[in-house]
């Protein structure tokens, strides 16, 4: 079998990259939390980026539950009913059964398989990461800012995915034949995300910039489908982000639905207004700045996600060449479901 980082299974209103983005002078943040059974963090869409890049400091995990994965990264593509492809780059923290943790840094090129960068790092170490795409040209740069070592790879890539671009916190897949499914996600504490931004158009801007729409992404340990099969045990969640748009923190969870986090200081408890013409939302997550308003608007059919998702096809696929086994995951479009 293979441990590789997959396209996401977004589920509760579809995907973010799908929505357009409307002109108005003000962030396009949706107000509603997207469920995964792999991913935590941001995910924006409604144009084609050209590059995504943000900076994380690579977490201190607590093994003393076992063995468990996480992994930390920024990315292209990934995030649409139509996406069959991810450009991304990030860092892996991973807990032995005995307890111990080691740390490794990768790209991958969905469908194909992950590639570890010589690329030495420790927890606590600041990381920057960015992704390119100009037409079939990928270029991958990972840097420890705090060792001052880099590793920048020019890649090619047939039919690359610029759709969206997202900073994720993950539980990595392990795939075999039947399809894949998240490991085990090690308790990495928190993880803190900056300087997060996008290039579309020749504009670059953070998370929130009125050129694209944004949302939050939560692990949630539940929601199955897409190329992920079955759910992750554990939970992750996004606080609120910073005033900038180009700051959150996502935490770790050891169970099940929801879990709440602190938000950045300056928009804790706020909430965001509703979709519509609703009221602010003053309830949500204590503390982290999201709160559902008396609006409309978003996922109650108004086009976003409805009828579409992916599903397990059993006409394309790809595999990996593993000691003579061959492990594949097929992919296809699903039978009208939301995606996960």
């Amino acid at each position: 079998m293979k441990k590789t980082h997959l396209i996401s299974s977004l589920a509760v209103v579809g995907s973010i990259a799908c929505a357009a983005v409307p002109a108005a002078s003000a962030a396009t943040i949706r107000n509603d939390t997207a469920s995964s059974a792999n991913w935590s963090g941001y995910v924006a869409g409604g144009t084609t980026f050209s590059s995504v890049s943000g900076s994380w400091v690579e977490p201190q995990a607590n093994c003393s539950s076992g063995q468990g994965y996480s992994s930390y990264w920024v990315g292209l593509g990934g995030a649409s009913d139509q996406s069959q492809a991810l450009e991304q780059t990030g860092t892996e923290m991973d807990c032995s059964g005995a307890g111990s943790g080691s740390h490794h840094a990768w790209y991958e090129l969905v469908p194909a398989a992950p590639v570890n960068l010589d690329l030495n790092i420790s927890a606590g170490d600041h990381m920057t990461g960015k992704v390119t795409v100009s037409g079939s040209n990928v270029t991958i740069s990972l840097s420890d800012e705090t060792t001052g070592k880099s590793v920048t790879k020019n890649l090619q890539m047939d039919n690359p995915d610029a759709s969206s671009a997202e900073w994720i916190a993950e539980a990595p897949s392990q795939c075999d034949g039947s399809g894949c499914q998240p490991l085990p996600l090690a308790d990495f504490g928190k993880v803190s995300f900056s300087n997060s931004t996008a290039t579309a158009n020749g504009h670059t801007g953070t998370i929130s910039d009125s050129n694209w729409s944004s949302q939050a992404v939560q692990l949630d340990g539940g929601s199955g489908g897409g190329f992920v099969s079955e759910s992750s045990s554990a939970t992750a969640v996004p606080s609120s982000l910073s005033s900038d748009g180009s700051s959150f923190s996502v935490s770790y969870g050891s169970g099940g639905g929801q879990t709440t986090t602190t938000g950045d200081p300056s928009t804790a408890g706020s909430g965001y207004p509703g979709a519509g013409a609703g009221d602010p939302g003053t309830s949500g997550y204590p503390g982290s700045g999201y709160g559902y308003g008396g609006g409309s608007g978003y996922g109650d059919g108004s086009g976003y996600g409805d009828g579409s998702g992916y599903g397990y096809g059993d006409g394309s696929g790809y595999g990996y060449g593993d000691g003579g086994a061959t492990i594949v995951v097929p992919y296809g479009y699903g039978d009208g479901s939301l995606i996960g």
